[in-house]
């Protein structure tokens, strides 16, 4: 299980997260979405450790992570932003996440699969910089499915997709939960938020402003849908 206890983040000025408590039990599939600036990337590099918080805690299975690293070793993360160097081919890339990574995580799924799921075949040779925005999310989630992990992190996973690729990333996500791995998924999109998962978590200005089911949210707004529950609260909150 995931605790994160009254976490603090300030850049500056700027309050990001303003004790945040959230929990993620094994097994689960969270999704945390929120307007633009509300903390959401945040809170996510803070479980990485690539942000350091003023304030809080966090652990993972009752183990403190804050200032560790051994713990990564049983996540993969899937990036909102893919910033992987312009000069090499996808197959070099892919080649080379396999080698980096290889001492502690095993392969799940075969990237060879994984490539003949999104028709990446025609872009292997190419250079990641040549590559549309669609295909280089494509390439980030290749990266990110072909590892096995308890903890499956996955940062805004729907940007530039085609429809017929955000059907092929909701079957793989169900799949690997099917098998056990947590979830955290950040996302402005309710319709694949309702597909793919039953836990929500909605930020505004650094702060939970919903926690529980998305049917407890649709009850507590009285509306039938995600989307419109979800802008009853902002109106409450006067997001």
């Amino acid at each position: 299980m995931i605790q994160i206890k009254k976490l603090y983040k300030k850049f500056g000025k700027v309050k990001a997260l303003s004790g945040i408590d959230v929990k993620v039990q094994e097994g689960k599939i969270l999704a945390i979405t929120g307007p633009n600036g509300s903390g959401k990337s945040t809170l996510i590099k803070c479980l990485l450790g690539l942000v350091i918080p003023n304030r809080g805690s966090m652990t993972i299975n009752d183990e403190v992570i804050k200032n560790k690293w051994t713990y990564k070793n049983n996540i993969t993360y899937m990036p909102q932003i893919v910033d992987f160097p312009p000069n090499l081919k996808v197959l070099e890339l892919i080649d080379m996440i396999k080698k980096i990574r290889s001492d502690y995580q095993t392969q799940s799924t075969s990237d060879s699969e994984l490539i003949e799921i999104f028709h990446l075949e025609p872009f292997l040779n190419k250079k990641f910089s040549s590559l549309s925005g669609g295909t280089k999310q494509k390439v980030n989630i290749v990266l990110t499915f072909m590892f096995d992990a308890p903890l499956i992190i996955l940062d805004e996973p729907t940007s530039g997709l085609d429809p017929v690729s955000l059907i092929k990333l909701k079957k793989l996500i169900i799949s690997r939960h099917k098998t056990g791995s947590t979830f955290i998924i950040t996302s402005h999109i309710m319709s694949f938020v309702e597909s793919i998962s039953k836990e929500i978590i909605f930020l505004i200005e650094g702060k939970v402003a919903f926690d529980g089911s998305i049917k407890k949210l649709k009850s507590m707004t009285k509306k039938n849908s995600l989307e419109k529950s979800i802008a009853e609260i902002m109106v409450n909150n006067n997001a």
